[in-house]
């Protein structure tokens, strides 16, 4: 029985392990609820802004880019195995207002994250993205903490 809550359900992930629950939880509602799902990875241009474009800049993006492909093709093969339409995407900007404003502009019904995987003093410095969606986003999210309990 399809639900008519959910017909589209925007996962982010960052290609942590910390995410993989959040990945299993939106899979799993859409799975219950009939839902379209859109794996979101969001390349963080900021941590390049004061860095000159060069040979070492580029070898960097190159790696950032073939990690977001990675983590949002691995979304997909899950969704798949479970006979889940799936859409992926990976996108540069800031993680946050890139997430909220895919989903916004795509009329997702859910934002499903994990605490992803910045800790320590990643999280302390950049804040988490985590609590930069929710406050910000008008659209429902929820957030899956891993195993750990982060």
């Amino acid at each position: 029985m399809a639900s008519k809550l959910y017909k589209k359900i925007l996962i982010a992930t960052d290609g942590s392990e910390h995410t993989k629950r959040a990945i299993d939880y939106g899979i799993e509602t859409a799975k219950s609820t009939g839902a379209k799902l859109y794996a979101i990875y969001v390349i963080d241009t900021a941590a390049f802004a004061s860095v000159p474009m060069n040979a070492a800049w580029e070898s960097m993006y190159g790696l950032l880019r073939q990690e977001g492909d990675e983590a949002t093709r691995y979304v997909a093969e899950r969704a798949q195995d479970e006979g889940l339409e799936v859409e992926r995407l990976t996108v540069e900007g800031n993680p946050a207002e890139e997430i909220i404003k895919y989903a916004e502009k795509n009329s997702v019904d859910l934002i499903v994250m994990g605490t992803l995987g910045k800790s320590g003093l990643d999280r302390f410095l950049l804040g988490s993205i985590a609590e930069k969606v929710v406050r910000s986003s008008k659209i429902p999210v929820l957030i899956v903490r891993g195993k750990g309990g982060r």
